[in-house]
């Protein structure tokens, strides 16, 4: 056997041996078994180790948007904190658990990123092609949602059976990588074209200055109920026409909710949403905080939409977005089928005739009456090589 096809079989192995680890059993996790200290271990140095290579090579991986707050004087103080409790926790796993497949992975990580210079890296000459990969977004974001809601599907479930590493999880954190790593590629595409849009309107100068004097919060508000009303119409456009439904099904075939599975989308329909929803705001005046604000709200709501987390909300579910809400527009159930398009505000579901939300009541299963392929190509494809599948039931 060549030294390749071996270095590619103990590779291979040993994935998988990690991947076993991490989707243990519940009862095999418990406190003192050393599973959850090699677990952070490898959250953290992967976190780190995402940092440090957006510290050494700041063109190619760097967000501009953040630099600010790798500026910020306490920022590599704290990289090193989190690489050295990576450190301390690998080693922890180590020595409690009888598999070390989680404390080494989590070991070589934070070594990997010490070689690489650690807290103390310092910017190599980049790229001169003016494109960037947002890592260091990727792991901002993923430690801001994961820490966020994580912990509440852990204190309030709504399916307590359901496990931190359920089912798919890995394909919906590929999409989650995807999404955030092409964060200058979708931002491209909705700025561009409104700045086309802006410098051919300027008869529009008066009311985007009159957009422009409304308080900020007003502007906000304005943000949410024009942007939801838009993707009304998109989503529920997505659910009809047999076409883009092959894209829109991706997002669906997710047979478990919870914060990670909102991040599952075809990037062909992530980039149709932001310039459907985004688009005609950048046009019409509103500050550029107030659209930041609305991006960052963005990921944290799609994030409580999806999760597994429980409360019924009777009331409140008919005015404002809920988990339970939307997990009814996942459901499996005829029921369930072409309800809820909202993602902010219900009673727009109520003006149209979609609204659903049935008093006390979740769905018993999630997902679509057609076999979406697994792993990230075949879902890619998957719009185009679905002919001959059921189709979804059309709205009334």
């Amino acid at each position: 056997m060549k030294i390749e096809e071996k270095i590619d079989r103990h590779a291979d192995g040993f994935f998988r041996k990690l991947m076993r680890d991490l989707e243990s059993p519940t009862k095999v996790r418990r406190f003192g078994s050393g599973w959850l200290s090699g677990f952070f271990a490898l959250l953290l140095a992967v976190a780190g180790f995402g940092l440090v290579i957006a510290l050494r090579f700041p063109d190619w991986f760097a967000t501009p948007e953040l630099e600010i707050v790798k500026e910020w004087g306490g920022f590599r103080v704290l990289l090193h904190g989190v690489l050295l409790a990576s450190y301390a926790l690998a080693l922890l796993s180590l020595l409690l658990r009888p598999r070390k497949v989680l404390g080494m992975t989590a070991l070589a990580i934070g070594l990997s990123a010490a070689l690489l210079g650690g807290s103390s890296v310092q910017p190599e000459g980049g790229n001169s092609w003016g494109i960037f990969f947002g890592l260091d977004f990727f792991v901002v974001n993923l430690l801001a949602t994961g820490f966020m809601f994580a912990p509440l599907e852990r204190l309030a479930p709504h399916r307590r059976e359901q496990r931190l590493f359920r089912q798919e999880w890995r394909e919906d954190l590929f999409y989650f990588l995807v999404s955030t790593m092409f964060v200058q590629v979708l931002a491209f595409i909705t700025l561009a074209p409104s700045e086309i849009i802006n410098s051919s309107t300027s008869n529009w100068d008066a009311f985007r200055a009159t957009v422009a004097s409304l308080p900020w919060l007003v502007q906000f508000i304005i943000v949410l109920v024009v942007s939801d009303m838009a993707q009304y119409w998109y989503h529920r456009l997505f659910h009809q026409v047999p076409f883009l439904w092959g894209f829109h099904a991706i997002h669906h075939s997710a047979k478990s909710m919870d914060w990670l599975a909102g991040s599952r989308m075809h990037f062909v329909e992530v980039i149709l949403l932001r310039t459907i929803t985004s688009l005609p705001l950048f046009t019409l005046g509103f500050e550029a905080s107030v659209m930041q604000a609305y991006i960052g709200f963005i990921y944290v709501w799609s994030s409580l939409l999806h999760a597994n987390v429980g409360g019924d909300f009777n009331r409140l579910g008919h005015w404002i977005a809920t988990p339970r809400f939307h997990h009814w527009h996942h459901g499996l159930e005829e029921e369930a089928f072409d309800v809820n398009f909202a993602i902010h505000f219900p009673w727009i579901d109520k003006l149209f005739g979609t609204f659903h939300l049935p008093e006390d009541r979740w769905p018993e299963n999630y997902g679509i009456p057609e076999d979406v392929p697994r792993g990230y190509a075949g879902q890619f494809l998957y719009p185009w090589t679905r002919k001959g599948k059921v189709d979804a039931p059309p709205a009334e």
